[in-house]
């Protein structure tokens, strides 16, 4: 069965604008600028993405592999086809799991090589010539990690829902009538969002506009619950297909 995800109402936007309002006043009390701004949003879209893709990845994967064993005598399934079914599942979990580790860790290192010409803010690499690497992200980790309880409480649909699930027949069901593309999607739509920022960020800053009301307006974007907009055009679109 699937599980109700009460994130997926206005009542619940709430927590939204308390991730908002922490996120806002780390900003404020660590006196970041622009640059800071940006490098704390690169490693928010790194480290939830990816754990929200690991999520999309491992609930499924687990979901199926208890089914499989709860209901073995249901289906007359005996020890050697379970633990096939299950090797099954752990390597397809594994291929898709580093699919998308080359995938999405690769599109973020390209960015990160991006970010480090524009927002040198002293940190290894920087520097005519340098680049992004390992001392770079340790140290992005080490200065912006208090940005990520935020986050993750701002995109904590991703961890509340159940992408799969296997229904009373064993058939398996995605969750609100997504398929395998919308369920991975997300992730990428949170990239492209912060590609949007950033590019505003780096305006302002050419333009001289960095100042807390400028950071204030640009995270109050990135907080917003989008979620809660695009919902109803899906429901929308299964009602029309129904």
């Amino acid at each position: 069965m699937d599980t109700p995800n009460n994130s997926g109402n206005w009542s619940s936007a709430w927590l939204d604008a308390v991730a908002f309002a922490i996120g806002l006043a780390v900003a404020w009390w660590a006196g970041w600028n622009t640059g800071d701004l940006v490098w704390s949003l690169w490693l928010s879209s790194f480290v939830v993405g990816y754990s929200s893709i690991v999520w999309m990845i491992g609930q499924p994967a687990a979901d199926l592999a208890w089914t499989a064993w709860r209901e073995r005598g249901r289906v007359g399934a005996n020890s050697r086809q379970i633990i096939i079914f299950g090797l099954l599942i752990v390597g397809g979990a594994s291929f898709l799991l580093a699919f998308f580790t080359v995938h999405f860790g690769g599109f973020h290192y390209v960015h990160s090589q991006f970010l480090i010409s524009f927002f040198p803010d002293d940190l290894p690499g920087a520097g005519r010539g340098g680049s992004a690497g390992l001392n770079t992200y340790v140290e992005v980790a080490r200065r912006y990690w208090p940005f990520l309880p935020s986050a993750f409480l701002a995109h904590r649909a991703a961890f509340l829902s159940r992408p799969l699930s296997v229904r009373r027949d064993l058939s398996p069901s995605f969750s609100e009538g997504r398929g395998f593309k919308d369920v991975f999607i997300e992730p990428y739509r949170n990239v492209i969002r912060l590609h949007m920022l950033i590019f505003f960020f780096v305006f302002a800053h050419l333009a001289r506009l960095e100042n807390f009301a400028v950071y204030a307006v640009v995270y109050a974007v990135y907080f917003f619950p989008w979620r809660l907009i695009r919902k109803p055009e899906t429901q929308a679109a299964q009602v029309s297909l129904q």
